[in-house]
């Protein structure tokens, strides 16, 4: 069976970036894919096909994209195709700055008169795919290489699609909330090993934070809440069919608290799940402030 993962999202957000790091994971990879040649595409490469990993952008850049992906996605359910929507997005100021840098035009320049009116315009169109989408990937924060190691943490040893993905995500309140998280956490009320001046220059995911946090009772309590409630959140995911849930773990520089709690979920959440579900780590703001 094709694994075929179809990578969409907002013009600037780094969709050539993502096929590119599909090619190197072993991908068949295609920009620019015109939706209404995806099904006779499957079938010629059905057989011939030696990896059976697909990845194609598609977008609004195909005209027809936007009147036919809808009933096409849902044809690929009814085939029995693996398959899943990876949609990027990123902050509008951010994109505005890709387009000036790159000097290239977005393609409902023409249409809209001016680059601002172009994003949001496509935003509108998009956000009924995005909705559905199986992953949403925020680039804001993202240069070339981090998004496409991103793409490595995610896909690198995934060979089932149809598997749950759980994506914890730490990072600094001082830095921005992450975009498009489906549940947020605040933990600056733990204790913070930032004051601790043995302890300052170390970041969440070495032993020593962990251990030092596990000394409180506070932190003990709130990582088994936390696990029984992201329980039984992931169950009612898998029984509406979802296929990806994204979680933020937040405190003030995202060095410490946040990537130990993201760690220890982990560990308490496969414990849990067993086999069952693949969790991806992004620990966002670790290295700032260094």
């Amino acid at each position: 069976m094709i694994n075929l993962v179809i990578i969409t999202g907002i013009s600037g957000s780094g969709k050539s970036t993502a096929l590119k790091a599909f090619e190197d994971l072993g991908y068949l990879a295609i920009d620019n894919f015109p939706i209404r040649l995806l099904f006779a595409f499957l079938e010629e490469i059905k057989e011939s096909l030696e990896n059976r990993e697909v990845a194609l952008v598609m977008d609004l850049r195909d005209k027809y994209f936007l009147s036919e992906y809808s009933k096409t996605f849902q044809k690929l359910k009814e085939k029995g195709y693996s398959f899943e929507i990876i949609f990027l997005d990123a902050q509008t100021e951010v994109l505005i700055n890709r387009f000036n840098q790159t000097r290239r035009p977005h393609p409902l320049i023409k249409k809209e008169h001016s680059l601002l009116s172009a994003i949001e315009a496509e935003r509108e169109l998009l956000l009924p795919l995005k909705n559905i989408s199986t992953i949403i990937l925020d680039t804001t924060f993202y240069n070339i290489h981090q998004l496409r190691e991103e793409i490595f943490k995610i896909y690198k040893n995934r060979k089932n699609l149809s598997q749950m993905v759980v994506s914890l995500i730490s990072f600094g309140y001082k830095y921005g909330i992450p975009y498009d998280v489906n549940y947020l956490f605040d933990i600056r009320f733990l204790p913070n090993p930032y004051f601790v001046p043995e302890l300052k220059s170390l970041v969440g995911t070495e032993k020593e934070i962990r251990e030092y946090l596990k000394r409180f009772e506070s932190y003990q309590q709130f990582l088994k809440e936390l696990t029984e409630f992201l329980k039984w959140i992931i169950e009612k995911h898998i029984e509406e069919g979802r296929r990806y849930i994204s979680i933020g773990v937040g405190c003030t520089g995202g060095r410490h608290r946040g990537p130990a709690v993201v760690e220890d979920l982990t560990e308490s959440l496969k414990s849990r799940f067993f086999n069952n579900i693949e969790i991806v780590k992004i620990h966002r703001d670790i290295n700032r402030d260094v």
